[in-house]
């Protein structure tokens, strides 16, 4: 909305609507494309660049019509201008559909402040990767990225979210559930409607909310484009799943199988709701990490054919048996926590 209200306003103040050159001298530009019949002027840079996006899909032949128009051109807010009014004009001149959605976002700063090569603070993707692992880095820059504001990029910042959402929320919700104090097999009992019941606390039902709710908040946005948004509604429902395991203190459960015959039953539904949270939070995650949510959706026994959108609905795991499964390796560590060196 903030973009769009900026090109709003650019076309109600009617400057970037009127006659714009498209060449220039070619003692400014010689390296440019010569203007047909003006061997004195060449093609002005930016409606030269702006056709490279119809050349590269075939154009002008007509098989360029299978991946035009596209439904959605990403930008940085830097190029708005040439790419929310005049390459749609250009397109519609020429008889052709622009874009279906033009998204635009914000830069990163680095600690606070603009990137520069004069200031000598770009960051490299390799060695940002090296220390935070590939999937580390996605996993930060896409839940950072907020499309209308400017994103502050930081090591710091960036091991903090790391350590906190994936090693410390996701990844030891599935470490306290696979233990082998509270789960010496190893063993992902299948989620049941009853399990509620079982509990019956208030933090089991909080988080049946959470799962229940969870799938349409995180559709929405990202429909929305707001990658965070998906982010922050998947971490406050395994929040409140390590809550729910806490309160119910399986530990004590599973020292008391032997002589309490209710205690395994309550165990395997703390198990199974921690478990059923994770399958819930990873397949919606997948679109944001899908290397790394694909190992930990292996590790717990989620087939390919079961990674749907309809699965990360409550219960709808898609399994084919109501059968325990056993995780592929023992001890399985989803993310290492990072450690910074001074």
């Amino acid at each position: 909305m903030k973009y769009h209200k900026i090109l709003l306003n650019w076309i109600e103040e009617g400057t970037c609507l009127e006659d714009l050159s498209v060449s220039r001298p070619i003692s400014r530009a010689p390296w440019g494309l010569p203007v047909p019949n003006d061997n004195s002027h060449t093609i002005y840079v930016w409606l030269d660049a702006l056709v490279n996006y119809l050349t590269c899909v075939g154009y002008p032949n007509t098989k360029f019509s299978k991946s035009w128009p596209p439904n959605i051109q990403i930008i940085g807010k830097d190029i708005l201008k040439f790419h929310g009014i005049y390459w749609p004009a250009f397109l519609i001149a020429a008889g052709l559909d622009p874009p279906s959605t033009l998204l635009c976002h914000s830069h990163w700063t680095v600690c606070d402040e603009k990137m520069s090569k004069s200031k000598g603070n770009v960051i490299s993707p390799n060695e940002a990767a090296e220390i935070f692992t590939a999937d580390g880095l996605r996993y930060f820059l896409l839940r950072e990225a907020v499309p209308h504001n400017d994103a502050n990029y930081s090591n710091e910042k960036i091991c903090n979210i790391l350590n906190t959402e994936l090693a410390n929320t996701l990844g030891n919700l599935v470490n306290r559930c696979m233990g082998k104090s509270v789960n010496p097999h190893g063993t992902i009992p299948e989620p049941k409607a009853d399990d509620i019941d079982i509990l019956s606390s208030n933090e089991a039902h909080k988080l049946i909310e959470h799962l229940e709710n969870l799938p349409t908040i995180a559709e929405n946005a990202y429909n929305d484009y707001n990658l965070h948004r998906v982010v922050d509604s998947v971490m406050q429902t395994l929040f409140a799943a390590n809550k729910m395991f806490e309160s119910h203190q399986p530990w004590i459960l599973a020292k008391e199988i032997n002589t309490n015959e209710q205690a395994q039953i309550k165990l395997n539904a703390v198990i199974s709701l921690g478990l059923e949270s994770a399958r819930i939070s990873s397949l919606i995650l997948l679109p944001i990490v899908p290397r790394l949510i694909s190992n930990l959706l292996d590790s717990l026994s989620v087939p390919s054919s079961a990674r749907m959108w309809s699965n990360c609905k409550y219960l709808n795991t898609g399994r084919k048996s109501t059968n325990t499964f056993g995780l592929k390796q023992e001890n399985p560590i989803f993310f290492k926590r990072i450690k910074l060196n001074n």
